[in-house]
C-alpha cells in the first residue's frame, strides 16, 4: 500500500530511551504515535484486540526489533512488563464503531482504562490518557475551553462513547489524586489523515470516499453545524509535547480553524476534483452544532499550535484513501464480501 508522506515532529529530549506501552496501538492514532515514538529511538509494545484497529497499520514494522505487539482485550488484566509511559488510546471512536460497540465501549473507557492505569502505577510509569471533545458534548460556551464542564445527553445514542470517555478523565484524575500516578489527558478533537478508516462514518473519510467514488457527498442537517479538523502530524505532535510537560489538567488539542460541514464538503470536492453533487440528509440525533477548541492553554504550556491547513492535509490524505478504495475492491475483497 502506497503512503502518503506523514511529516512527524521528532522530539529527542521526550525522555531518555524508555520503553513505552501503547494500547489501541493498531488504531489510526495509536499506530502513528508509534512510529513517533520508535523514531525517536524508544521501545514500543503494543497492545489491540484489533476489534477496530487493524494490522495492516502496523505491517512495516514486523522487522522492527524495538517494537512487539501484544493481541489482547485490555478489559482484561494484563502485564507485558516493566513499561516507563503508557499511552492509552485503546477505544472504539468513530460513529460507525461506536454505535455498533456500544457496550464495548463503556467497558474499555472503565474496566479498560482502570487495567492500564494499574500497570502505570504497578511500575511508577506515566501516564497519558486519549480523552476527546466530545467530552462537552453539544456545547453552550463557544469555543471550548478546558473548564468548560459540557452539555451531554447521558441516555442519548450517542453517551456510550461520551461517558465512557468523562468517566475514564474521572479515574485518571482520581489515580493521579489517590494513588499518585502521574497522568495526563489530552483532549483530541476531529483529526483525519493516512490510516483513517476508509468506512469509519466521520466527516472528512466519508466525503474522500464519496468524492473518489464519484458518488454524491452527503451533509447532515443543513452543513451549517461546524468541526475544527486537525491533520494527524500535527495531533502526534501535540501528544508528544504533553507527555513530555507536568501538565495533569485536561489539554485541548486541536485546530481552531473552524469550519462549516459544508465548507468541508466543498474543500473536499476542490482538492479531489470531483464534479459530486452535495446532498442533505436529517441530523443524527444529539449531534454537535458547533466544535471548535480554545487552544490557549496548549499554546501557553507546550508551545503547541497546528501547522498544516485543512486543504494540505486533505492532499496528503488522497493517495492513501485511494489505495484503501482499491485494496476493498480488489478480486480477492469482492469475494471474501460474496461469502
Amino acid at each position: 500500500m502506497k503512503s502518503a508522506h506523514i511529516p512527524i515532529l521528532i522530539f529527542r529530549d521526550i525522555l531518555q530511551a524508555m520503553r513505552a506501552l501503547i494500547t489501541g496501538a493498531a488504531g489510526f492514532l495509536g499506530s502513528h504515535l508509534t512510529d513517533a515514538l520508535l523514531a525517536d529511538g524508544h521501545t514500543v509494545a503494543g497492545v489491540d484486540n484489533l476489534c477496530t484497529g487493524s494490522l495492516q497499520n502496523l505491517k512495516h514494522l514486523q522487522s522492527e526489533p524495538r517494537f512487539e505487539f501484544h493481541e489482547h482485550d485490555i478489559c482484561s488484566p494484563f502485564d507485558f512488563g516493566k513499561v516507563d509511559f503508557v499511552f492509552n488510546f485503546a477505544s472504539p471512536a468513530s460513529p460507525e464503531d461506536y454505535s455498533r460497540l456500544g457496550i464495548e465501549t463503556l467497558e474499555v473507557g472503565s474496566a479498560g482504562t482502570r487495567n492500564a492505569l494499574d500497570v502505570a502505577h504497578r511500575y511508577q510509569a506515566r501516564f497519558l490518557h486519549a480523552s476527546t471533545s466530545e467530552c462537552y458534548g453539544d456545547p453552550a460556551v463557544h469555543p471550548q475551553t478546558e473548564d468548560y464542564w459540557g452539555n451531554v445527553n447521558p441516555v442519548g445514542p450517542r453517551s456510550v462513547y461520551d461517558e465512557a470517555k468523562r468517566f475514564s478523565e474521572a479515574l485518571v484524575m482520581a489515580y493521579h489524586r489517590y494513588r499518585k500516578v502521574d497522568t495526563r489527558l489530552v483532549r483530541i478533537f476531529n483529526t483525519y489523515g493516512p490510516r483513517l478508516q476508509a468506512n469509519d462514518g466521520r466527516v472528512i473519510s466519508n466525503f474522500l470516499v464519496q468524492a473518489l467514488q464519484g458518488h454524491d457527498l452527503t451533509v447532515y442537517g443543513d452543513g451549517s453545524q461546524t468541526r475544527s479538523f486537525c491533520y494527524v502530524s500535527d495531533e502526534i505532535d501535540g501528544f508528544l509535547r504533553l507527555s513530555r510537560s507536568e501538565e495533569h489538567l485536561p489539554i485541548n488539542i486541536g485546530n481552531p480553524n473552524e469550519w462549516t460541514i459544508l465548507d468541508c464538503a466543498q474543500a473536499v470536492l476542490r482538492v479531489t476534483g470531483a464534479k459530486s453533487k452535495i446532498v442533505f440528509k436529517s441530523l443524527p440525533v444529539d449531534d454537535p452544532m458547533q466544535r471548535q477548541p480554545d487552544i490557549t492553554r496548549a499554546r501557553q504550556l507546550l508551545g503547541w499550535e497546528p501547522k498544516v491547513d485543512l486543504e494540505t492535509g486533505l492532499k496528503l490524505s488522497l493517495d492513501y484513501f485511494r489505495s484503501s478504495l482499491a485494496s476493498l475492491a480488489s478480486p480477492a475483497k469482492l469475494a471474501l464480501a460474496d461469502e
